[in-house]
């Protein structure tokens, strides 16, 4: 935008803005064309010295309201599987402590109904948790670019991002089944699009081969007791004596469906789990699980994109690796003595 200087009309430019802000020419493009990707507190400096030197970007900007709900939206995949209820109770703890308000979102394990969901409550909050998404990168890159958002249990390059130890969980796993004897180790599968059951398949066949361990992939199943049942019979099929499961529903489901098969757990088939819910620690036997730390894994998500939308963090393509741990209980035990056909016969 032109103004006037001594009866001639100078140019205020981007570099102008940036000069005076004390920030980069680019910084002030994104504050303009994608707030999202910069901190409310920069933001608004630069719209504030825009405003001050006459300068207006060439595609209009409606300048943030200086209201806002003071609302942060936390979506899970599914609400009903007990690996959130930690993970809730965390958000609502950093949201407490800030006079911020916590709204939960259910995506029921549906890529569409968490687009739409998200579509839906953007309007009325002010930054997003985004826990297990089943969307692409490039779907939650769009949606940063509109808000503030923190993924938890996921990777995404340039956002930020809090994930358990999944590379050391599975590890840890490994060694204690080989440890009792088992040579071959099997991994139910969860759902295809989650990068948590990615990424334990993966640290699991390392382990392996590190080891000199064999691995086998059961599956996918649903991450739910149901899901757990139906690998029962494929865990036969494989002639499998130890096996990991994405998470602990699967865990008790296949634990379920073994025992309606007469199959004894331990003593035939050792039983691992992932998440260390409270359904692990009620069946008998009590299920061996990779316990993550699911209450901080809310509250530093979080804590995270309030300090966003506060000003106090500018970083906004960060990584937060919390540490994991094995609870070992009943349901692994030494590897059965096979027959010589190393199977099982049913």
């Amino acid at each position: 935008m032109a103004v006037e200087d001594a009866g001639q009309k100078v140019r205020v430019t981007i570099y102008d803005v940036a000069r005076e802000a004390g920030v980069s020419a680019s910084t002030v493009s994104r504050a303009f064309s994608r707030p999202g990707r910069v901190s409310s507190a920069t933001t608004r400096r630069v719209h504030e010295v825009a405003r001050r030197l006459g300068y207006r970007a060439d595609t209009p900007y409606r300048l943030p309201s200086s209201t806002s709900s003071r609302v942060i939206a936390l979506a899970v995949s599914d609400i009903t599987n007990p690996f959130y209820f930690g993970i809730i109770r965390g958000a609502e703890k950093a949201a407490h402590d800030n006079d911020f308000t916590l709204m939960v979102a259910d995506a029921r394990e549906s890529a569409h109904e968490e687009r739409r969901m998200l579509e839906r409550h953007l309007p009325l909050v002010d930054g997003l948790v985004v826990t297990s998404s089943r969307l692409s990168d490039t779907d939650l890159r769009g949606l940063a670019r509109r808000l503030p958002l923190v993924v938890i249990n996921r990777q995404v390059q340039g956002l930020p991002c809090v994930v358990p130890d999944n590379a050391r969980g599975v590890r840890r796993a490994v060694e204690h089944l080989a440890t009792l004897g088992h040579r071959r180790i099997g991994y139910v599968a969860g759902p295809e699009a989650s990068w948590a059951d990615g990424s334990r398949w993966r640290a699991l066949r390392e382990a392996c081969h590190e080891l000199l361990l064999t691995d086998a992939r059961v599956g996918p199943v649903q991450p739910t007791l149901a899901g757990g049942r139906t690998a029962a019979q494929l865990v036969l099929d494989r002639g499998l004596t130890a096996v990991i499961c994405y998470n602990d529903l699967v865990g008790v489901g296949l634990l379920r469906g073994l025992a309606a098969m007469g199959v004894e757990v331990p003593g035939e088939v050792s039983v691992v789990g992932f998440d260390n819910t409270l359904p692990a620690d009620l069946v008998t036997p009590g299920l061996t699980t990779v316990a993550q730390p699911v209450t901080t894994l809310g509250e530093t998500a979080t804590r995270h994109v309030i300090s966003l939308l506060t000003g106090k963090a500018d970083s906004r393509d960060i990584t937060a690796v919390l540490p994991v741990h094995l609870e070992v209980r009943q349901s692994t035990g030494p590897a059965p003595v096979r027959a010589a056909s190393g199977s099982r016969s049913r």
